[in-house]
């Protein structure tokens, strides 16, 4: 039963069969050739998943993101990114990472984030001096800060997955998100001091009026994680006053949506966040038939016989995770294998928040590396050329400076519980 569950499902995932389908037929399969429960088994497990509150957080959350987006913030974003750290050496790579962080704590999805402040930083990049496939490289690893950065699209899934505190799972994701930003920010200096000259002057005056200017986009963040975690609304509910903030911010203060560009705007989040919801339903039909072939029990016997060691199973599981990540996306990942690691991680007393940021943020480096990389595809698309410009030395560093701060997050849990404890 087993290989067939896993047999089909990657068979149909080679050929490139929908993630959503590969899932619920792999789940099919098995029942019709191994029990006699009826195949509506599958329909209801795909309904009671899509039957979920929290669950509506997605649609809502994408729907803010785009309209933030095409509302203007980005350009606002980036300016105050440029006045605050511009005047480094390789200041336009960090600015990078400083604006794709600001919008990450506005869009929660990495693509949004590549597309939004990559379709002026790149051009920009290349225009100042710095080399193309830098350029590419740069913003596609800033990218992936948009799923770090809370509010997150990979932390609700989460938090439907496991049972776990979307709130605390948001709260988790800052610090992690900062030292991202740090660490290959970092890279981005070594670059810039190296290749590119200063041409930018630190301007209190310039700082000043661009987070002025930049306010209103600085406060959606604060007001969705004060609200969740004053009792005010839920993450839900959040999502649904985000999308309200944002249609406030690109009416009636940025001035810059109408009704046209709205639409376009909701019939793009619909479908992305049905593509996303469609895979969380079918997970969770692959993920009653894992549990009932006791599939979970199994591989934590296994693990545990390979070594009892907190250390020794963080270590494995984070291979396991990097080598998903290249082939699979990251919400269909979570929802597939969080399930099967949450019993072992309480057995061994790991704190189920602290290690979903250490889930995330593995699977994400995963946007970065071949075939699956879709911040690969996204980045080289702005400018129109193919995926090899943007596999390169300058991506390989970023992604060396990602999996040391995975290793600092796994094994020094309270990084991400510092501000999810202090608030509770």
């Amino acid at each position: 039963m087993t290989f067939a569950l896993f047999g089909t499902f990657f068979i149909l995932a080679f050929l490139r069969v929908p993630i959503a389908i590969s899932l619920a037929a792999a789940a099919l399969v098995p029942i019709a050739l191994y029990t006699d429960m009826p195949l509506m088994v599958v329909v209801q497990r795909i309904y009671n998943a899509s039957d979920s509150f929290t669950m509506m957080a997605v649609p809502f959350f994408m729907i803010a993101g785009g309209l933030l987006e095409k509302g203007g913030v980005s350009k606002r974003l980036i300016n105050l990114a440029t006045a605050l750290v511009g005047w480094l050496p390789g200041g336009l790579a960090v600015v990078c990472f400083v604006a794709s962080a600001f919008f990450g704590a506005i869009s929660g999805s990495s693509t949004a984030t590549v597309i939004a402040i990559g379709s002026t930083m790149v051009p920009a990049l290349i225009k100042a001096g710095y080399d193309k496939n830098f350029a590419l490289a740069t913003m596609a690893s800033a990218g992936y800060l948009g799923v770090i950065i809370p509010p997150s699209i990979p932390m609700v899934s989460y938090g439907i997955a496991t049972g776990t505190s979307v709130g605390d799972m948001f709260m988790a994701g800052f610090i992690p998100g900062i030292l991202l930003v740090i660490s290959m920010s970092i890279y981005g200096i070594y670059y810039g001091k190296k290749f590119v000259p200063v041409t930018v002057k630190f301007s209190s005056k310039e700082a000043v009026r661009s987070f002025i200017d930049a306010i209103w986009a600085l406060l959606m963040p604060g007001i969705i994680l004060g609200g969740i975690y004053g009792g005010i609304f839920t993450p839900t509910e959040a999502a649904a006053v985000a999308c309200l903030y944002g249609i406030i911010i690109g009416f009636f203060i940025y001035r810059e949506l109408n009704i046209k560009i709205a639409m376009s705007i909701v019939k793009a989040s619909v479908v992305s966040s049905g593509m996303i919801m469609f895979i969380i339903a079918t997970a969770a039909a692959f993920g009653f038939v894992m549990t009932w072939d006791q599939i979970p029990t199994r591989i934590a016997a296994a693990i545990m016989s390979i070594s009892s060691s907190k250390i020794a199973f963080l270590m494995l599981v984070n291979v396991l995770l990097i080598f998903v990540g290249t082939f699979m996306e990251t919400n269909a990942a979570i929802l597939i294998l969080a399930p099967i690691l949450m019993p072992m991680c309480q057995q061994l007393g790991i704190e189920m928040v602290a290690f979903g940021i250490m889930m995330i943020v593995n699977l994400s480096i995963g946007m970065l590396t071949p075939p699956l990389g879709v911040n690969l595809f996204v980045a080289a698309g702005l400018i129109g050329e193919k995926t090899d410009a943007v596999i390169n030395k300058h991506l390989m560093w970023y992604i060396i400076l990602s999996c040391i701060v995975l290793v600092l997050l796994t094994y020094v849990p309270g990084i991400a519980m510092f501000l999810p404890n202090l608030l509770r």
